[in-house]
C-alpha cells in the first residue's frame, strides 16, 4: 500500500501537467476545408467551408493577416521542425485591364494549396476576400504585399500564417467571377478575376510588380499603332491583335539540326506577321516579345487580356522524334483525346504528359467562359489560308489540320486565341524552309489571310 500511495503521489502532479497540454494539442478550432487542389492528384475535390474559433466566437478567416503572438506558438515552433525542407513563395505579381485582373503566385516547388472565398463581414469591418493557404511553405526574402487598387481588387497580401503555412489574401472591391488553377515548372498558382470596373483604363502600362528573373527591355511588350492603309478593308470588331512568338531567353523551344532553335524562327516570323497585320489590315498590333527574352506562359495571355486584344496568335514550330514528320497545324484550346496532340501540348508547355492530363481535368472547370467556337473558326481560317499559301509557293506542304489541346499559353485568354505550328524543326526539309526568308514571309502572309477571312465572317 505504501508503494502504491507513493506512485499515486508521483503520478497526480504529472497528470495535472499533461492534461492541459493534451487539451491545447486538440485545439480550439474545428476546420472543414473548402477546396483542395493538388497538382499531384488527378481530381479536384470540392466541399464547403466552416471554420470557427470556439474560444473567440470569430472565424479563423477573420484573423487573416493577424500576426501570431508568442503565446500562440506551438511546441513545434519552440523545438524546431525536423521535416522535409519547406517550399518558398518566391514571387507575387499581377496584370490588369478594365474588367480583368490576373494574379500569379510562384513557388520553388509543388505544394498543396487550399483556396477560400469569404463574404464581407460588416460586424467586424472585414471586406470580401479570397485567400489561399500553401501548406509546407514559407515566404522568400523580398516578397511583399502588392497594392492593386484597380477597381476589382484592392490588394494582394502575403503572410506567414503559421510556421509551415503561407497565406495569400486578395482583398476584393468588385468582382463577378474568379478562377484558380495551378501551372507547373515552376509551380505557380494563377487567379483570374473578372468584373466590371467603374473607371476605364485606356493606356497600355506595365503593372508587373515583382522583378523578372531576366531583364526585359523597356519597350516590352511592343505595340504597333494602327495605320491608315488607304485600302478598303474594314477590320470590323477586330481592332487589336496580340502576336506571341513562343519561347525565348533561356527557353530555346524545339531544337533542330545545326543549332536551329524554335525561339529564333518564331520571333522572325512574328515580327513579319506584326508588320503585315499593321500595314495590310490597319489594326493595332502588340507583341508579347520582340527580342530574345523569356516571357512566362501565363504572362502572355495576361498581356493580351490587359491590352483588350481582340485576337491572340501564338506562333510556334513543331518537333517530333519521328524525323519524317512534317507539315503545319493549328490548335485552339480545348480538351483532347489525341495522344499526339497531348504530346505537342506537353512540349509547348515544357512539362510532362502526366501534367497535361491533370491540366485537362482543370480545364473542364475553366472552359465555360472561353470562346471555343470563335477560336475554332479562327483556327480553321488560318490553317486553310496558311496551307494554301505555302503549298502553292513551295509545294509538298502537308496539311495536318486544325486540332485542339490543353496549352498553358492559351489558358485564360478572353478573346479568340490560337497556336500555329508553322513546320517541324526536327525534319530536315521543314527546317531548311523555316530558315528561308521567303518561307517566313509567306507564313506570315498565310496567317494574315486567315485572320482576314475570319474578320470577313464577322461582318
Amino acid at each position: 500500500m505504501t508503494i502504491r500511495n507513493g506512485l499515486i503521489i508521483l503520478i497526480l502532479p504529472l497528470l495535472c501537467f499533461l492534461l492541459p497540454l493534451a487539451a491545447g494539442a486538440k485545439g480550439v478550432t474545428g476546420t472543414d476545408l473548402t477546396t483542395t487542389n493538388n497538382l499531384s492528384r488527378s481530381r479536384i475535390q470540392v466541399c464547403k467551408v466552416n471554420v470557427k474559433d470556439a474560444a473567440s466566437k470569430r472565424t479563423v478567416s477573420q484573423r487573416i493577416g493577424d500576426s501570431k503572438s508568442a503565446a500562440g506558438q506551438t511546441l513545434g515552433d519552440a523545438i524546431g521542425s525536423s521535416g522535409p525542407p519547406q517550399a518558398l513563395v518566391t514571387d507575387l505579381r499581377y496584370w490588369s485591364n478594365p474588367d480583368y485582373t490576373r494574379i500569379v503566385i510562384t513557388l520553388d516547388r509543388e505544394v498543396t494549396f487550399t483556396p477560400h472565398k469569404l463574404r464581407c463581414d460588416n460586424q467586424v469591418s472585414l471586406p470580401e476576400r479570397i485567400y489561399i493557404d500553401f501548406a509546407g511553405a514559407r515566404i522568400a526574402p523580398g516578397v511583399k504585399d502588392v497594392s492593386i487598387g484597380d477597381g476589382l481588387l484592392k490588394s494582394a497580401r502575403v503572410g506567414q500564417y503559421r510556421p509551415d503555412v503561407v497565406r495569400v489574401v486578395l482583398d476584393i472591391e468588385n468582382i463577378r467571377d474568379y478562377k484558380i488553377f495551378p501551372l507547373s515548372d515552376p509551380f505557380r498558382i494563377v487567379i483570374d478575376v473578372k468584373g466590371e470596373r467603374k473607371t476605364e483604363i485606356s493606356r497600355l502600362e506595365d503593372t508587373i510588380q515583382a522583378p523578372r528573373s531576366e531583364p526585359v527591355p523597356a519597350k516590352e511588350p511592343v505595340r504597333f499603332e494602327r495605320e491608315n492603309t488607304g485600302n478598303k478593308f474594314k477590320p470590323a470588331k477586330i481592332r487589336r491583335i496580340v502576336v506571341d512568338p513562343g519561347h525565348g531567353g533561356h527557353d530555346p523551344g524545339a531544337m533542330g539540326a545545326d543549332g536551329l532553335r524554335e525561339k529564333d524562327i518564331v520571333l522572325s516570323i512574328g515580327l513579319k506577321l506584326a508588320r503585315q497585320l499593321k500595314e495590310q489590315l490597319g489594326v493595332d498590333v502588340v507583341m508579347t516579345r520582340s527580342t530574345d527574352v523569356f516571357i512566362p506562359l501565363e504572362e502572355r495571355t495576361a498581356i493580351a487580356n490587359k491590352v483588350n486584344a481582340d485576337l491572340f496568335l501564338s506562333i510556334h514550330a513543331n518537333a517530333s522524334l519521328n524525323k519524317s514528320a512534317s507539315g503545319i497545324e493549328t490548335y485552339y484550346l480545348n480538351l483532347t483525346k489525341s495522344d499526339k496532340a497531348a504530346r505537342v501540348a506537353a512540349r509547348e508547355n515544357n512539362t510532362s504528359l502526366e501534367k497535361v492530363g491533370l491540366l485537362q481535368n482543370i480545364l473542364f472547370d475553366l472552359m465555360a467562359n472561353y470562346k471555343i467556337n470563335d477560336s475554332a473558326r479562327l483556327a480553321d481560317n488560318v490553317q486553310k489560308s496558311l496551307h494554301g499559301k505555302l503549298d502553292k509557293k513551295f509545294g509538298g506542304i502537308k496539311n495536318l489540320g486544325v486540332k485542339q489541346g490543353p496549352f498553358y499559353v492559351l489558358v485564360g485568354a478572353t478573346m479568340p486565341s490560337i497556336l500555329v505550328e508553322t513546320a517541324f524543326v526536327s525534319n530536315d526539309h521543314d527546317a531548311e524552309l523555316l530558315t528561308d526568308n521567303d518561307y517566313q514571309e509567306a507564313t506570315a502572309a498565310g496567317i494574315l489571310e486567315g485572320v482576314r477571312g475570319y474578320i470577313k465572317e464577322l461582318h
